[in-house]
């Protein structure tokens, strides 16, 4: 059996700092990384919202990492960018796109984005959030969307547990799906590796309705 050997916090660090170098829309030379028992902390500034958003994303795909701190700063030449234009922009940008719905309205204080409305589906969700974070001037986006359940929890739990089966990356039948109100979603069980724990909760985020997962699938390879 391969055992798998704890990485240190500078090893770590190290390889964090690599993963951010790596990537090519990010500008890494003012971020800063420390690491505390595998729990990350990124400081410092970076020139867009989306690099902010590129960043964490990357932090968290780094083997050691199990919690992030996400403490850095939107630093641009559009800083003196007026709200009215920022949010006319967001207005129009949420318009535009064909997947979120017309209840989504966007409200913007000291260039910072707050997404307001109700949405049946994960996507919409993230598709709104998508569709402003491009946007020049923004520093920030807050995601105050809400997903309103639109079927009962008994038929989640079962779509969700079918999903699984099909599935060809794991094996379903070692997961337990149970559902509570407000559209909550708990996974139970054993799966063989963090990849197949994460790609078991991407599955269940699918189902319609669905506000918040807890992940309690533990890795036995």
């Amino acid at each position: 059996m391969t055992q798998t050997l704890k990485r240190t916090d500078a090893e770590t660090k190290k390889n964090v700092e690599d993963e951010l170098s790596w990537l090519p829309n990010v500008n890494s030379n003012h971020i800063g990384v420390s690491v505390d028992d595998g729990a990350v902390t990124l400081t410092g500034h970076v020139e867009t919202y989306p690099q902010k958003v590129s960043a964490t994303k990357a932090t968290l795909g780094v083997r050691g990492v199990t919690a992030i701190a996400q403490e850095l700063e939107v630093h641009n030449s559009w800083s003196s960018t007026n709200d009215t234009d920022i949010a006319r922009e967001a207005g129009e940008a949420l318009g535009r796109s064909i997947t979120v719905p017309d209840g989504v309205t966007a409200s913007v204080h000291h260039q910072i984005v707050t997404l307001s409305g109700d949405v049946q589906w994960r996507f919409e969700r993230e598709d709104a959030v998508r569709a402003v974070h491009y946007l020049k001037g923004v520093l920030d986006v807050i995601d105050g969307i809400t997903i309103k359940p639109t079927v009962s929890a008994v038929v989640v739990k079962e779509n969700i547990r079918a999903a699984l089966l099909r599935n060809a990356q794991f094996d379903g039948e070692s997961i337990t799906v149970s559902t509570g109100p407000g559209g909550h979603v708990t996974l139970d069980g054993t799966v063989r590796s963090w990849a197949e724990r994460r790609q078991a909760e991407q599955v269940s985020w699918s189902a319609p309705g669905i506000r918040r997962i807890t992940n309690n699938l533990t890795v036995t390879p």
